[in-house]
């Protein structure tokens, strides 16, 4: 038995389910596939899944071989066994028939919106060509939106295999679908089979089978029913049965250098916004340091009042737990605003604080309540800290003689008391 994966809903030409038996699937990779296991002497089972999961559930071992329009890349040839190329593509644009005029080739669409399948040769091509030509690539997790998208004014092109293109086209009507396949194609790649890393041997057999496939005719057959065969396609067959199997793709160290290359102005771009933010941040913290000194040393009474407690016990306390006391006290006691319970900034505080409240993570696995456990009893623990802090600032503010200006605010038993929270929390 050969399991193979695929994904169905990706639709014909490549695999779908059987009109007539939806329970079976067809499609010309669905007769690759097929045409490989009689060659192994083995039938063949079809498996479900995701497009995007191929690669990851081969090396799981869910099934032995991926075909599903899978494209033939630098990294999935670094981390898998892959097949020789047994169909030709070309990555070709469509645009709204209007922008037909002005739009002639990829570098026409500075500025434009580009929509594309994401993890995919196109994606890929669009990233290496964001910062040269302006463009601005629109990721999708499937083959339908993007076109849609593009009929509807959302994007301004999309790019993808030819036959994703074509059957898009066909599915809305032919010609007046609402948007036009430019003639010249933009890059060319390949379809391949994907095995585990491990089952190189097994992969070395299934090239042996598609080249028989290629010269006996029968591959061309599969491909002429499914109306994908054109002249590349024999042109790629001379190719693979004239040429060895290095001869069929760029070494992967070379092209893993070039894409490294390719990569370095997006890196470059990701450097300067680092460290301009790095710039913004120490401003903003020179004001706001400078605000706060004087009110501390030149406001009203109140004025320093509040920025002490500011200085003494928000920066006195450590971050880590403030983000724990704001997350399981201001959004666990349901009195707090939604956008504050569903901050995703506090989530992540409190996620990489979920180490702290030991006590009530051994509390909770012995409720039949776990987290309404945990969640009250990390209320209960920050409500008692706090309840002391305010106790000693009540006192100290109480015990402050107001009539003397320039006295400093007694706020060493307030720091002291905003030392012990940690203690206290974890009680």
């Amino acid at each position: 038995m050969l399991l193979w994966g695929g994904d169905a809903e990706g639709g014909a030409p490549f695999v779908e389910a059987d009109p007539a038996d939806p329970s079976q699937v067809r499609g010309f990779d669905v007769e690759v596939a097929g045409r490989i296991a009689r060659g192994l002497d083995r039938t063949s089972r079809f498996v479900q899944i995701q497009w995007s999961n191929i690669d990851q559930s081969v090396e799981r071992g869910d099934f032995t071989l991926g075909l599903s329009g899978v494209e033939d890349t630098p990294t999935r040839r670094a981390l898998h066994a892959v097949t020789l190329p047994y169909f030709e593509f070309r990555e070709v644009l469509a645009v709204r028939p209007a922008d037909t005029i002005r739009v002639h080739r990829l570098r026409d669409l500075r500025g434009r919106r580009i929509a594309t399948l994401g993890a995919t040769i196109a994606y890929d091509l669009l990233m290496r060509l964001r910062d040269s030509t302006g463009i601005i690539p629109i990721s999708y997790d499937d083959d339908v939106h993007p076109y849609g998208d593009l009929v509807a004014g959302r994007v301004d092109a999309v790019l993808l295999d030819h036959i994703i293109a074509q059957r898009a086209l066909r599915r809305r009507g032919g010609s007046g679908g609402g948007f036009v396949i430019l003639p010249q194609p933009v890059a060319v790649g390949h379809y391949v089979g994907v095995l585990a890393r491990a089952d190189s041997m097994l992969r070395d057999s299934v090239d042996a089978i598609l080249r028989e496939a290629m010269r006996d005719g029968s591959l061309e057959q599969i491909f002429r029913r499914w109306n994908v065969w054109d002249p590349s396609q024999g042109v790629l067959f001379d190719r693979v049965l004239r040429s060895g199997r290095s001869d069929m793709t760029t070494p992967v160290a070379t092209r893993g250098i070039a894409q490294i290359i390719a990569y370095l102005p997006s890196l470059a771009r990701a450097a300067v916004v680092t460290a301009l933010v790095s710039a913004l941040s120490m401003m903003l913290a020179v004001f706001v340091g400078l605000a706060l000194a004087s009110g501390r040393l030149y406001g009203s009474g109140w004025l320093r009042a509040l920025t002490a407690l500011y200085i003494e016990v928000i920066r006195g306390t450590p971050l880590l737990l403030q983000l724990f006391v704001i997350y399981y006290g201001v959004a666990g006691s349901g009195a707090s605003p939604v956008w504050i319970c569903r901050s995703s900034g506090f989530t992540a505080g409190s996620s990489g604080t979920g180490a702290v409240p030991g006590t009530a993570g051994a509390a909770a696995g012995r409720t039949r309540h776990p987290v309404r456990a945990a969640r009250a009893a990390a209320v209960r623990s920050w409500a008692r800290a706090v309840r002391a802090v305010c106790r000693q600032i009540a006192f100290q503010v109480r015990a402050w003689d107001w009539s003397q200006p320039k006295a400093s605010f007694p706020v060493r038993k307030v720091v002291s008391a905003g030392q012990r929270l940690p203690a206290m929390v974890m009680k």
